[in-house]
């Protein structure tokens, strides 16, 4: 009987499929924590889909030959009744392909079925970035102790808190890229940092005087908050951004103390880490920063990336164009 249920929950061709597909991705794609569980849960959903709705079987039966065309529509379109978002959608899509080509790559399949699916088109939104005034409140809220307990070891938290929020803004770094970050990747007499961005691609990256001062307040309480943690400190190979255990700081833990700075800094809701990845661009460019040197900066492969990150604000534009045009200017 329990060889029997074994057998039962043994995944099956196309749950295995899933998996190796994934190890793939972390692997050899070196694809970041974040964007693994999203495709982690894109795919089981798909197969959710096929096994429960479209082909009423147990998942353990299906393969990847089971499925066609209308299958991988039928999916799509389950995710527009469920009600999510077109990026949503686009980004399960995403998942699915890439599924598919690895299965033709693997010769599991002769052609992919998702070839020939659409992505659902979103609307062209432009993310939200900080003007300056923001941005220095939100430093300062997360550099001020009020609110964290009084001892040595909150107030330099505070101190880190407020070194991640300057080196974010000041490099545009993304989440992963800032928490996987050791002490021998920064120079900080230089002011520059070595990263490994998607798929490993590594890049140099410059940052300011404030961010230096920050890293250098925050590097003075790193051996305290290692040894109070019971760990040996030895900031020349570890992580340069520890939590309170003294371990490294997670992507999520990251996000928190956005969280609260955002509400300490009395701003509206909707700025996440992304926002000052994109606020770094945005600053920039209104700077006259090209977009070449952007797209190298963010550690874009591709220049049409770096054209839909950033934007000019329409005010700036209107200014600029009734300061230069010959019919904007009188009346």
């Amino acid at each position: 009987m329990a060889e029997a249920a074994d057998e039962r929950i043994r995944p099956g061709p196309l749950q295995v499929l899933v998996r190796r597909y994934l190890a793939h991705l972390a692997d050899e794609r070196g694809l970041s924590e974040h964007t693994l569980r999203a495709y982690a849960g894109d795919l089981d959903r798909f197969v959710v889909f096929l096994a429960r709705d479209f082909l009423g079987r147990p998942p353990e039966t299906l393969a990847p030959e089971d499925l066609d065309r209308l299958a991988v529509r039928s999916f799509v379109a389950s995710l527009a009744r469920a009600g999510l978002a077109r990026t949503s959608q686009g980004r399960a899509l995403s998942a699915v392909k890439g599924l598919l080509r690895y299965a033709v790559r693997e010769g599991e399949l002769a052609a992919s079925p998702a070839r020939a699916v659409r992505t659902p088109k979103a609307p062209k939104t432009l993310p939200r970035h900080l003007r300056p005034g923001e941005i220095e409140a939100l430093l300062e809220a997360a550099g001020d102790p009020a609110g964290r307990a009084a001892e040595p070891a909150s107030q330099a938290l505070a101190r880190r808190d407020r070194a991640i929020l300057e080196l974010l803004y000041a490099t545009g770094l993304r989440v992963g890229e800032l928490t996987g970050l050791d002490w021998p990747d920064l120079d900080l007499s230089a002011r520059v940092l070595r990263t490994l961005g998607k798929g490993g691609k590594e890049r140099m990256v410059p940052f300011g005087r404030e961010s230096e001062r920050a890293l250098r307040a925050w590097l003075t309480d790193w051996p305290h908050v290692r040894e109070a943690a019971g760990a040996a400190a030895r900031p020349e190979d570890e992580p340069v951004f520890l939590n309170h255990r003294g371990g490294r700081l997670t992507e999520r833990s990251v996000r928190r103390l956005v969280d609260r700075a955002v509400e300490a800094a009395a701003l509206a809701a909707g700025v996440h880490p992304h926002t000052l990845r994109h606020t770094f661009a945005t600053h920039l460019l209104e700077a006259g920063a090209d977009l070449r040197s952007i797209q190298e900066l963010l550690g874009h492969s591709s220049l049409s990336t770096t054209q839909r990150y950033t934007h000019l604000d329409i005010q700036r534009l209107l200014n600029v164009y009734r300061d230069a045009h010959p019919k904007a200017k009188g009346g």
